[in-house]
Order: structure tokens, then C-alpha cells, then sequence
């Protein structure tokens, strides 16, 4: 298929504004799916890189795109979560994705009965039916990922299929898009055409399925020598009384014993469970294990501990981990009759000893087995070893199996895995549906890939042997050298990412924008793209990294425990501090203010401490074993929490120290920013001046201040050479064992507490505060949907000083969470948190009130805590007109109005020259017009000559657009010089296209300047 033409481009534009994408880089994200391609199949697959993915919102949309690409003959596929390694969702001929990520409402629910759409993944699914006592009947081992449509495409079984048989019998009916547009209901024996047609027969807009009530499940594990005896246990039990069954090999348990465990800040955050390398049969069920002692007995089994059954239960979605040790691996999945399993495993065994084997039971006739054998995809012989999915084929096939699916790869299977009848009926519907072949092209009745596949078949027995070579040993190879600038551990991560998706849904820079490049497994995808050569680490990639809110949810959500978050402030690191690229551009107010005056709000230091109520400041000590430390924003902002933080230490007895005016920044903005010398200054100066003081416990009211002191400064001070022996602790952990003694009065009211990412995910500190809401008579406490570990992040810092309207949207997805229980009050110990969602609720007009926790606490305790949010909304109008004057666009809209004085302060009297020239008529613009390729190449030249006489004119420009407080108005002739020195190299490539012209325009007469009107 051709390019889009600019009239196609045009109607796209226009039906889905910022919904659709003509990014090559964004395009190239949807190419892949969870497979890696050896590199001698890539050539024979086509065009994997679309023409443009589109998100449409609705059923009409869909049927709209679909009419549309029929008359203008382009190709349509549809795209779910991609977590099938199958090739049913990457383009082999162009064409245009329709990524069905915004299409996830749940329609109705009616008793057992729940209608969606496709786009819903099925842990969203089974977290809102859980609240009518209803969970999933059956779900894929991709569950926090993949897709309801997806799966109904795509075809398969999973976790309760052994009870409830493969996922399109649980379906009642589906709504499907056909290819010329028109909308039908498929229910009964129709879905044939639809259930495993991976979208090349219509596009499927909603699924009717059954879902069952909430039971408790026991869960046993067993162990088996041999694959006989596992085979016999299996074939025995049958299906009564029994939801789930899965089974797994001595190579798989070999693995997983080794495979590296997830790391919190360089220290496990787990502990290895050990398992007896042998076959493992995992149950899900509800009768008691005495019914299993017979069947164990006669098939030679042994019973694992509960512990051991309870953690490869909470660890069945984390299979993938394995990767790590790769960092690949070679996918091979069949179906095979229950009767065979036995000899099934035994070949592969013998043939495959590398091959990691995870099966899933279905209807307890059948076996789903998943293979893998790790390797290396950079290697030559990964391309040998991919053919061991065709010796698991062929080993099935023995037996009586087959393929599990066919994508792009087993269309010369699709007989055997659809049955002969179903692709009869499936290809007559296509042809008359679809005959121009529209739909979804290459995929289950044909593909560029059959005759490959057909002669890499007859080959398989020569390669089979090669199959080793290549492997890595079974333990990590990272290396010590970076490569292309990457550091060697985060180039190893982005290979044994396994593109899952579990990342997915809960990263907030992704669901406040929805494009697959912000999401971490993007990113990855992005970085493996860098060190193969095919992108660069230009402004753009740097932007994507920057805006990362640093929540860590996908440290918690990885299936394989890759440091995620970690490897980003790295990659911070090294285009900020090594490559001397551009942050996001309001930290250069910051650190100038920050260099001023010790703070980030650009605050006048010797105020820091003028929070400090009077009836406590007789009660800090010159010095002290323990320090309370305020940081920047309940210093000058949000001074409440601060006032309470410090009544409710005294009220408990604490004696403290404190800084006062020589407090600096904690320095995590400086970090994240990837300003490390900036943030190391900082780290040197808190550390001495605590020091003074003889401090050895620090205890904080910001999240931020807590990760800085109890992680960060502990890090930075090893790299620093300075000793770092505190003790941390947020004041919750100091207060929650004295609530009780505290004498909280009774409220009446319905709080909800929202957890701070930097103190939670980052630390574990989740009970003390509850622990304290809880103390205070009267209130009726209810948890948000997300909580504690899983807890949403509110969308600060870095989001909200980038790009604000999508602050809000993250922030939005929070509240509504206190919305869904009724709460009158959302509780925060963190200021940006409080910050951000005080915020969003003006923005959204959302009905809650947001109250940081120790000015609740102290309220409670009789305090008149006075909280200004005006104060605190009026900060933000600041800095939201200082993200917003730093935007290309206003900055150039700046930068015109300043023309006179531009041109007048040019260097080496080029100004005057240049008016001479625009004097000059029709022979004047000519010249300015053949000059202005030099544009963009001068100004970065010149501008640094010119900034001192600018500085003024700049900073009188920038206050009628900033509203400013007077001190910080004062403050504008030291700060902007040293931030515009640092932003205006990095602006100017987007700067100087926009104000070119207008110069000339100027120069030449035809346009002023409106100052200078």
C-alpha cells in the first residue's frame, strides 16, 4: 500500500484531531507485538510500520474510518493491548491501526450478564464488577494487561478454563463493525466468523459475556517427579469442584529459582521462594485437599506447602520473569489432548531440555502448553533457535495437537486450529465481506509467511540441534561498558522487557496522554530501537523520559521486576548532566532561585522560617539529636501542614531542631530534572548544616524531603565522599504508636486518604497515617478503589510543570476514585500532591475538599490551622504562566514583540546594517529573504552578546504576562539571565522558524511589533 496522500491525511486530521498519529516514531511503536522477529523472518513479513494509528471513541467512529478505508482502498488493522506474540496486530502491508484504547467502558451488567467495550483490559473488568460480589468466570495469564476484544479476536484459554473451556464459550454475543461499515450482533454459533478471526472479518465494538459470584478459592501445589506422573495426577481428577489447573516443568522451576528478584533502590524487595525442581500442578479450587490425597497418592505426588501454593498463586501473572535471564526468549505454545500430555512432555524433555514449559488446562480435555527458551535476539543463532516452536509443533502434532493460534506465523496451520468447517465458513464470509481484502491482511487465511513456515519446517530437524548456541549462560550479562551512551544495565532491561503491557494502564503518563511511545513498555521499545541504530536520543526522546511522574507504579506492576523508575532517573542523568540537553524548562527558574535563595519558589531566604507559630518556636532547640525538616513548599506555600506537623511533634513530646534559614530545597526537583550538580550541592549543604546542629534523626512532613533524606542523600553522599548516618522518618511515623494519647475531638465526616507515591511505593509507609485518621472519634474512613501499594499517583510535579491540561486529567482519575465512595474529604500528607489536586478539583469542578493530613489532625485537636488555598492557587497561576511563556510558540510571540530592541542590540553593527538592507524595497527583502537559512544559525550565535541589554526588556515582557508577586518581580534581573542563558540554546531550534519571517516582515516595514505600534 502507498503513502497516505495529503487529501487522506487531511480527512484524518479532521474526523480525529489529536487522535491520530503521523509520528514516525510514535507510528513505529505500533509495529511489534510481544514477539521478537528474528532478523532472517523480518524481511518476508512486510511493512510492519503503519501509515497512521488512529484512536477512535465510538462505534460510529469506527464505522465511520471503516467506510472510509473501503472506498479509499487502505488497510485497517485493529490493535488491543498487543500482548499475543502471534503477529495479529502488526501491519504486513501499512495501512492504518486503529488503537482501540478509548473504547473501555463496561455497558451494562444484568445479573451474570456483562456487556463491554473492547478496550477494557480484564483486570479494569474484574475491578468494577467485584463491587456487585461478581468476578471473571476466566481470564488470561495476561489479565492486568490484555484485552476483552483482544482475547475474543485472538482466541485462547487461560486461568478457569478448566472448569469453564476455552473464552468464546463464555461468550454470549459481540458487536462487530463489518468491512463496508455497517454494524451486526454475531451470537451463537455466528461468532465462529468472529472468535479467533483477529479482526480480519470485522471490527469487534462489544462483547456480551458470563461472569460468575465472588467465591473463596483454596489454591493447592503439587509436585511430580516425571511427566508421566504429573500427566496420570491430571488426567484423573477431572473438572468437578476444580476452577483452575496449570502445570509446570523442572525447567521452568529451575528458572524461576534463579531469576533476579525485584529491587527497591538497588535492595531486593522480595524474598526467594525455593521450589523443588519437578513438575508442578497448581489448583484452584474449592474442595478440600483430602479429595486430592488418593489421585496424589496412586500417581507418586507429593503436597507443597501452603506457602509455597499461596506464592506461585500470587505469582502466576509473573511467568515472564525468566526473561531476565535472556534477555529474549523463543516462544512455542500448543494444544494437546489431556490423554497425551504424558508423552508430550517426555519428547520435549528429550528434545528440548531448555525448553521452560507453562500449561493451563481446558475443560479437562485439553492442555495449553506455553513454551520458552531464553536466549539472545542479538545473536545469529537466535534466528536457529526460533525454530524450536516448530519442533514443539511438530511434537504435538504426534500427539494429536496442534498450533494454539495462528497469526502471521501458523496460517498453514489454520485447519488444525480452527477446525476444517469454522475456516470453510470463516474464509466464505471474508471473501464475500471483505473481498478487496481490507481487513487486518496477512493474518489467519493467508500470509507471506506460509511458504516460509512450510520450509522452515522441513529444515527443523538440521536445526534443531543449533538451537543452543547462542543461549546465554542462566544469570545476567549485563556488561560494564554503556552502550551508545546508555548505561549497560538499562540497555540489558530494554531487551528482556517482554513488551506485556502490564505497565500499561496504571502509568499515569500514559493514561493522562494514551500514546503507546509514553507508556514504559514505549519506552523500552524506543531504547531498543536507539542501540539498534534506528532512533535518536534527540529532544523529543529526552521529553518522553522527562515527564515520567517518577510514581514507581511500574516498578510494581513489571512482570518481571525490572527498576524501571530507577532506569529513567538514570537516563535523566545522561541527557541532562552528560549531554547537556534541556530539561523541562521551569526547572531553570528553580535552580536559578534555588542558587539564590535555597529554595525552589523563588522566596526571599531570609523568610523560611516565618511559618513557625509562636507558640512553638520557643520550643526548638539551637541543636538536638532530632531535626524537623519543612521543605520548600510548607515553607512558603502551603505553610499549614508545616505549623500543624510541628504543633502535633510538640504535643507528642518530640524535641527538635531545625534549620531555619539556612534549610535548603531537599533537592529531588533538582534530580528528577537530571540538574545532579545542582542536586549535589544540595546534598553537601543539608548534610553539613544538620551536622552543626549534632542531628541524627530527621524527621519530615514532604514525601519528597523523606525520599531525598532516607534514599537519595544516602546514595549521593557514598558517590560524594560525606558521611550519611540519619535516621529518617515522616512525622506519621513518628506520631501513629502515640495516636491514641493525642486526644483527637469527634468529626463527622466521610475522609478518604490518598497516598503520596515518594512515601509509599517508595518507602512502604502506608499504615501510620491510617493509624491516625483512624484515632480521631466519629469519622467514617472508606479506602479509594486504589490504595496503598496500588494507589494512583495525583499527576505532580513533573506532569503539572510540563504540560498542565494533562495534570489534570491524572489528577481527575484520582478524584473520581473519592467521588465513587462519597468522601467529603481527600487527605494527603504530601504538598505537591495537595497542590496538584487542589488544582485539578478547580479545573474539573469536582466537588471534594482536599486537606493535608496534620492540618486535619490538628484542627482535630483544636488548633485554628488556617489553610490558604487562595494563596496556593495564586502560586500556581504563576507558574502555570511560566510554563505557558515557555512553550515555543509564546516564547517567539515574546521575542517579536522585543524586535526593536533585538535588532538594536545586535553585535558588530549588524543591527543597523539590517535596517539598512530592509530600506532597501523589493532588493531588500530579497536579501533578508536569502539570508534567512541563516537565521538558526546565527542566533544562537549572537543571542548570549545580546542578552545583557535584552535582560531588562525581557524581564518587563515576561511581567505582563506572568502575574508575579513583588519579591519575586525583584528577584527577575538575577534569575532569568542564568535560566534563559541555559533554556534559549535548546529553544531556539523551535524558536527561530516562528520569528523569522515576522523579523523580516519587520525590518522590512510591513509589521510592528505591538509595543511598537
Amino acid at each position: 500500500m502507498k503513502a497516505l496522500n495529503k487529501e487522506q491525511r487531511a480527512w484524518l486530521e479532521e474526523r480525529f484531531g489529536p487522535r491520530v498519529s503521523f509520528s514516525r516514531r510514535e507510528r513505529s511503536m505500533y509495529s511489534h507485538d510481544i514477539g521478537s522477529i528474528p532478523g532472517l523472518v523480518r524481511p518476508f513479513i512486510g511493512k510492519t510500520i503503519p501509515h497512521a494509528v488512529v484512536q477512535p471513541q465510538s462505534e460510529d467512529e469506527i464505522a465511520d474510518i471503516v467506510r472510509w478505508a473501503r472506498n479509499e482502498g487502505i488497510h485497517l488493522i485493529p490493535r488491543g493491548k498487543s500482548t499475543s506474540g502471534y503477529g495479529g496486530v502488526i501491519p504486513v502491508k501499512g495501512g492504518i491501526v486503529l488503537d482501540l484504547i478509548r473504547l473501555q467502558r463496561i455497558i451494562s451488567i444484568d445479573g451474570d450478564l456483562v456487556t463491554v467495550e473492547p478496550g477494557i483490559s480484564w483486570k479494569k473488568l474484574d475491578e468494577a464488577i467485584s463491587d456487585r460480589g461478581l468476578t471473571l468466570r476466566l481470564y488470561p495469564s495476561s489479565y492486568p494487561s490484555s484485552t476483552v476484544g483482544g482475547w475474543l479476536a485472538q482466541g485462547g484459554a487461560g486461568f478457569g478454563s478448566w472448569r469453564f473451556g476455552w473464552f468464546s464459550e463464555n461468550v454470549v454475543s459481540a458487536r462487530v463493525v463489518l468491512p463496508d461499515g455497517s454494524v451486526r450482533e454475531f451470537s451463537g454459533r455466528e461468532l465462529s466468523v468472529i472468535s479467533d478471526a483477529e479482526g480480519t472479518t470485522g471490527i469487534i465494538t462489544g462483547v456480551s459475556l458470563r461472569v460468575m459470584p465472588k467465591k473463596d478459592l483454596r489454591v493447592t501445589a503439587l509436585a511430580f517427579d516425571s511427566p508421566t506422573d504429573a500427566a496420570a495426577f491430571v488426567s484423573s481428577i477431572g473438572t468437578d469442584g476444580i476452577w483452575s489447573l496449570s502445570l509446570v516443568n523442572p525447567e521452568m522451576v529451575r528458572l524461576w529459582n534463579i531469576a533476579p528478584l525485584r529491587t527497591h533502590h538497588g535492595h531486593p524487595a522480595e524474598e526467594r521462594v525455593i521450589l523443588p525442581e519437578k513438575y508442578m500442578v497448581i489448583l484452584a479450587h474449592e474442595k478440600n485437599d483430602a479429595d486430592f490425597f488418593e489421585p496424589v497418592k496412586k500417581s507418586r505426588g507429593q503436597f507443597l506447602s501452603p506457602e509455597i501454593a499461596k506464592h506461585e498463586w500470587d505469582e502466576r501473572f509473573h511467568l515472564m520473569k525468566i526473561k531476565r535471564l535472556g534477555p529474549s526468549f523463543v516462544p512455542a505454545e500448543v494444544v494437546v489432548p489431556i490423554q497425551s500430555i504424558g508423552d508430550v512432555l517426555a519428547e520435549l524433555e528429550k528434545r528440548l531440555p531448555f525448553l521452560a514449559i507453562d500449561g493451563m488446562g481446558v475443560s479437562g480435555k485439553e492442555m495449553v502448553l506455553l513454551g520458552f527458551i531464553t536466549h539472545d535476539e542479538r545473536s545469529f543463532w537466535f534466528n536457529t533457535a526460533y525454530l524450536s516452536a516448530l519442533t514443539t509443533v511438530k511434537i504435538a502434532e504426534r500427539h494429536g495437537g496442534r498450533p494454539y493460534s495462528t497469526g502471521i506465523y501458523f496460517t498453514r496451520w489454520a485447519r488444525d486450529v480452527l477446525g476444517g468447517d469454522r475456516l470453510e465458513e470463516l474464509s466464505a464470509f471474508k471473501n464475500k465481506h471483505d473481498p478487496h481484502g481490507i481487513m487486518n491482511p496477512g493474518k489467519v487465511t493467508g500470509s507471506r509467511l506460509s511458504w516460509f513456515m512450510g520450509l522452515a519446517k522441513t529444515f527443523e530437524p538440521i536445526a534443531r540441534p543449533l538451537a543452543g548456541i547462542g543461549r546465554p549462560s542462566p544469570a545476567e550479562r549485563i556488561g560494564l561498558k554503556p552502550k551508545k551512551g546508555i548505561p549497560p544495565d538499562v540497555a540489558w532491561f530494554a531487551y528482556s522487557c517482554s513488551q506485556c503491557g502490564f505497565c500499561v494502564d496504571t502509568c499515569d503518563q500514559f493514561y493522562g496522554r494514551l500514546w503507546e511511545s509514553q507508556s514504559p513498555r514505549g519506552k523500552w521499545f524506543f531504547l531498543r530501537q536507539l542501540l539498534e541504530g534506528k532512533e535518536k536520543f534527540d529532544q523529543e526522546a529526552v521529553n518522553t523520559f522527562m515527564v515520567c511522574t517518577t510514581c514507581e507504579y511500574c516498578n510494581v506492576m513489571c512482570s518481571e521486576g525490572l527498576p524501571i523508575e530507577p532506569s529513567w532517573l538514570k537516563l535523566r542523568g545522561v541527557a541532562i548532566e552528560d549531554r547537556g540537553m534541556m530539561t523541562i524548562p521551569p526547572f531553570e527558574i528553580m535552580a536559578a532561585s534555588l542558587a539564590r535563595n535555597l529554595n525552589i519558589w523563588a522566596h526571599l531566604r531570609e523568610k523560611r522560617d516565618e511559618w513557625v507559630p509562636e507558640d512553638v518556636r520557643p520550643h526548638i532547640k539551637d541543636s538536638s539529636p532530632v531535626m524537623y525538616f519543612a521543605g520548600c513548599t510548607a515553607s512558603f506555600v502551603e505553610k499549614d501542614m508545616a505549623q500543624a506537623a510541628v504543633r502535633l511533634l510538640r504535643d507528642a513530646g518530640v524535641e527538635f531542631t531545625m534549620l531555619g534559614k539556612d534549610e535548603s530545597c531537599c533537592g529531588l526537583p533538582m534530580l528528577v530534572a537530571g540538574k545532579w550538580k545542582e542536586f549535589a550541592d544540595v546534598v553537601k549543604h543539608n548534610i553539613s548544616e544538620a551536622r552543626k546542629r549534632g542531628v541524627k534523626t530527621v524527621i519530615t512532613s514532604c514525601p519528597a524531603c523523606w525520599l531525598s533524606w532516607h534514599t537519595y542523600y544516602k546514595e549521593w553522599a557514598k558517590k560524594l565522599g560525606i558521611e550519611h548516618d540519619f535516621e529518617v522518618k515522616h512525622y506519621s511515623e513518628v506520631l501513629a504508636p502515640r495516636a491514641r494519647e493525642l486526644g483527637f475531638r469527634e468529626v463527622k465526616e466521610r475522609v478518604t486518604f490518598h497516598d503520596s507515591c515518594h512515601i509509599g511505593r517508595a518507602g512502604g509507609v502506608y499504615e501510620e497515617p491510617r493509624e491516625l485518621i483512624k484515632a480521631v472519634p466519629g469519622l467514617d474512613y472508606q479506602e479509594m478503589r486504589h490504595n496503598r501499594e496500588y494507589g494512583l499517583c495525583c499527576g505532580s510535579v513533573l506532569t503539572l510543570i510540563s504540560e498542565p491540561s494533562v495534570a489534570a486529567e491524572v489528577g481527575k482519575e484520582r478524584l473520581d476514585e473519592a467521588n465513587e465512595i462519597k468522601a467529603d474529604r481527600v487527605l494527603t500528607l504530601c504538598p505537591c500532591c495537595r497542590f496538584q489536586l487542589t488544582v485539578t478539583k478547580e479545573k474539573k469542578g469536582i466537588p471534594v475538599e482536599i486537606t493535608d493530613l496534620a492540618t486535619f489532625l490538628a484542627r482535630a485537636k483544636g488548633y485554628d490551622v488556617k489553610e490558604d488555598e487562595d494563596y496556593l492557587l495564586s502560586s500556581w497561576a504563576t507558574f502555570e504562566a511560566m510554563i505557558m511563556l515557555m512553550k515555543p510558540h509564546n516564547m517567539a510571540a515574546l521575542m517579536t514583540e522585543m524586535f526593536p530592541q533585538m535588532v538594536d542590540a545586535m553585535p558588530f553593527g549588524m543591527g543597523r546594517m539590517m535596517r539598512f538592507i530592509g530600506k532597501l524595497g523589493p532588493v531588500g527583502r530579497g536579501l533578508l529573504k536569502a539570508m534567512k537559512p541563516l537565521f538558526p544559525v546565527l542566533f544562537p550565535i549572537l543571542l548570549p552578546m545580546m542578552m545583557p541589554k535584552l535582560t531588562p526588556t525581557m524581564i518587563e515582557l515576561m511581567a505582563k504576562r506572568v502575574p508575579m508577586p513583588e519579591f519575586m518581580a525583584e528577584q527577575m534581573p538575577d534569575l532569568v539571565p542564568k535560566a534563559m542563558g541555559n533554556l534559549m540554546p535548546h529553544l531556539l531550534p523551535d524558536v527561530v522558524p516562528l520569528v523569522s519571517q515576522p523579523l523580516i516582515d519587520y525590518l522590512t516595514g510591513r509589521s510592528l511589533p505591538s509595543s511598537s505600534r
